[in-house]
């Protein structure tokens, strides 16, 4: 079954009265092994914000090509843009896949497609092992950064002029986000809400989605 809809945007009353180029737009990068989580999480949190803000966020999927794309979990997916004809994206997201670790860090296109976006965009945000795409692309060149829990050694050995913490969930270093995945990944969205739109419509966003947001009590670190 081809869930066309999870990664289309879906009209609303603000979406319709907002002129488009006065919306923050949020890129997911796909690629074949994307894990659920990582994806939906924050992908639900950022989408939400029509409903909390006014204008709300722009969000959509990017991939490789229009084809369909597999998550580790089984669903596939259609991406609304291709690398080639995605439009600008303000928050550029790289969920984990199976691969991103090893044969995602060869995959030149997307690399290149991440490394170009990431210049332009006002925030960059990786879940999970989405962190060595990043670093591949070496935008984590001398930053801070965190990654799933078990894979933070591996990534402080691939990339060792990353600065790897194993003290909290999310690390923010001036527009990079790096997160641990999992669960958590809502977190990571939700301190990207609190920081653009304020703590009253992070927790108004959280409480849609019946999260207790309190950003006081997550492990998290700033490096600006």
């Amino acid at each position: 079954m081809i869930l066309a809809g999870l990664c289309a945007c879906q009209a609303t009353p603000s979406e319709t009265e907002t002129p488009a180029d006065a919306r923050l737009t949020v890129g997911f990068v796909l690629v074949d092994g994307v894990f659920n989580t990582e994806l939906t999480a924050p992908y639900d949190i950022f989408q939400h914000t029509v409903y909390h803000v006014d204008p709300g966020m722009r969000v959509f999927c990017v991939a490789p090509s229009l084809e369909p794309v597999r998550t580790f979990e089984g669903l596939r997916l259609l991406p609304d843009y291709s690398f080639d004809n995605a439009p600008a994206i303000d928050v550029l997201v790289v969920p984990s896949a199976e691969h991103s670790m090893d044969s995602d860090l060869d995959n030149q296109e997307l690399i290149d497609f991440v490394r170009e976006r990431a210049l332009t965009a006002d925030y960059v945000m990786s879940l999970c092992d989405g962190a060595f795409v990043l670093a591949r692309a070496g935008l984590l060149e001398g930053r801070e950064a965190t990654t799933f829990p078990s894979d933070r050694e591996t990534l402080q050995a691939k990339f060792p002029n990353v600065r790897v913490h194993s003290d909290a969930t999310l690390v923010s270093d001036g527009k990079f986000i790096t997160s641990v995945g999992g669960a958590p990944s809502f977190e990571a969205a939700l301190y990207l809400t609190e920081v653009l739109y304020g703590a009253e419509k992070a927790r108004g966003l959280a409480g849609g989605l019946v999260i207790d947001w309190d950003l006081a009590k997550i492990a998290y670190l700033e490096f600006n």
